[in-house]
């Protein structure tokens, strides 16, 4: 009863960035897409399990390797159009490693930046008042509207962005988007 009362308590706390409480556990070998779930395959026999909730405020991708065992999770928590609004990122034993946030162009919509934030070990501006990020990645678009390779940016010494981080945290595009709201897909989307 107590456990029952402090997870509801736990769960009406706003967690930094808007991202929230990691769903249960998922076994690789037996997800199948549905409504809220979007099963990935990859060549080299890893898998990325996409899940959401039911109002579409949290998306979670738990990547496991070949021998089905969770790699990393990233849970992001969404606008009302879809959109990242910030995510955690954990290893596979569940540690938070990382935290970002995610900014969109106020008229077209369109994502305009991400930063990244070490979770571990808090980076201050030379003021001491504001959160540094370790990464930026700043997106810009063509005539056409589609998105260029980022501009990314690192803002510590030692390592390039590209030596520290393989790719941005940023989904490429909703794994949802291509079934409708009552239709569950039976095809399996393919990841890049």
């Amino acid at each position: 009863m107590i456990k029952r009362a402090l997870t509801y308590l736990l769960s009406l706390i706003v967690m930094p960035f808007g991202c929230a409480q990691v769903m249960n556990d998922i076994d690789p070998t037996k997800a199948m897409d549905s409504q809220y779930v979007r099963v990935m395959r990859n060549q080299d026999g890893s898998t990325a399990v996409f899940r959401r909730t039911p109002s579409n405020e949290v998306l979670e991708k738990r990547t496991f390797n070949a021998n089905s065992v969770l790699s990393m999770l990233t849970v992001y928590r969404m606008d009302r159009q879809g959109n990242p609004l910030g995510c955690k990122i954990y290893d596979g034993l569940k540690q938070e490693l990382f935290k970002a946030r995610y900014g969109y162009d106020a008229n077209t919509g369109l994502l305009v930046e991400e930063q990244l934030f070490d979770a571990r070990v808090k980076r201050l501006d030379p003021t001491g008042k504001f959160e540094m990020p370790v990464r930026r990645f700043i997106y810009t678009y063509d005539a056409n509207g589609k998105q260029n390779k980022p501009i990314a940016l690192g803002l510590f010494a030692g390592k390039t962005a590209e030596e520290m981080y393989a790719r941005p945290s940023a989904l490429e595009s909703n794994p949802f988007e291509d079934q409708t709201k009552d239709e569950p897909s039976d095809a399996a989307p393919t990841e890049k």
